[in-house]
């Protein structure tokens, strides 16, 4: 969006309540969402999402999130303010095509970069785990950029499992990706397999599945997982990785700590990757 939205509607709103509109916003396909509206603004919403409608014309439909993430499958509650009356999208990332409802699964198009950053790091002949994949889109991604051997996904939302199998027929990666749909406690068992790579994309609670992870990754291979905190306090994700690595009797050597988002002053999504020695 070349130009700020305040400036479309300086005519149209007073100073008190241009100061309220929100700066941030997320953009997934031709969706715009709206993470924090202000109350204060409510009455206005309907013309603040037509003046997005006229002048971003990519655009179709305006959300705002009326309740965050929550629930066993994190998903937010999300009104339609202007435009077409869907929460279905399809985006484009990182050379893969993501088809998904944007209130009954979850997914963060500010991640995007972080999916590249580890497709990056993604050998040729690798097999990998994303534990928690949704959409599919982290196993997307790498299958489609890297020489891989595969990528196994395992989801437990119903509906996004679903949309990852469309997924993988609509961008023809059939051949590289096995999804699996349930709990990853009751689901890795059965597949009795490790892996030279594994993803923990859960930064709420994802320090209960390092066990998992670490009881299924080969030896000589990365983990990289993922946890909310503040400035100051990335030594916490280190500590939990190391108590986990201690419990099973594995030697594990932490490579990198990596901000992958910012959700208020001085508060992060971090990622640690770290390289499993024993």
């Amino acid at each position: 969006m070349k130009r700020n939205l305040k400036y479309f509607l300086k005519n149209i709103l007073t100073q008190k309540e241009l100061k309220l509109v929100p700066s941030s916003f997320d953009v997934v396909g031709n969706i715009l969402i709206f993470s924090e509206f202000p109350k204060e603004l409510s009455k206005k919403e309907k013309v603040i999402g037509n003046i997005i409608l006229e002048n971003y014309h990519h655009i179709k439909t305006v959300l705002k999130k009326t309740k965050k993430y929550s629930g066993k499958f994190r998903i937010p509650k999300l009104k339609v303010i202007a435009g077409e009356k869907r929460k279905e999208a399809i985006c484009k990332e990182n050379n893969v095509f993501v088809k998904l409802d944007v209130e009954k699964v979850y997914f963060s198009p500010r991640m995007s970069s972080e999916r590249k950053r580890i497709t990056d790091l993604t050998n040729s002949n690798e097999s990998v785990l994303v534990m928690f994949s949704g959409s599919g889109v982290y196993p997307l991604v790498i299958a489609k950029n890297t020489n891989c051997k595969e990528v196994y996904g395992i989801e437990i939302n119903p509906i996004a499992h679903k949309y990852a199998f469309e997924n993988v027929k609509k961008n023809k990666l059939e051949n590289k990706i096995k999804l699996f749909l349930g709990d990853v406690r009751k689901v890795m068992p059965k597949i009795n397999k490790k892996f030279d790579r594994i993803l923990i994309p859960l930064p709420k609670g994802g320090k209960d599945f390092l066990d998992l992870a670490l009881k299924h990754i080969k030896n000589k291979g990365f983990i990289h997982f993922y946890d909310f905190l503040h400035e100051g306090e990335f030594h916490k994700a280190e500590k939990k990785i190391k108590n986990a690595c201690n419990k099973l009797n594995k030697k594990c050597k932490i490579i990198n700590v990596v901000k992958c988002g910012q959700y208020s002053p001085k508060f992060y999504r971090i990622c640690v990757d770290f390289l499993v020695t024993k």
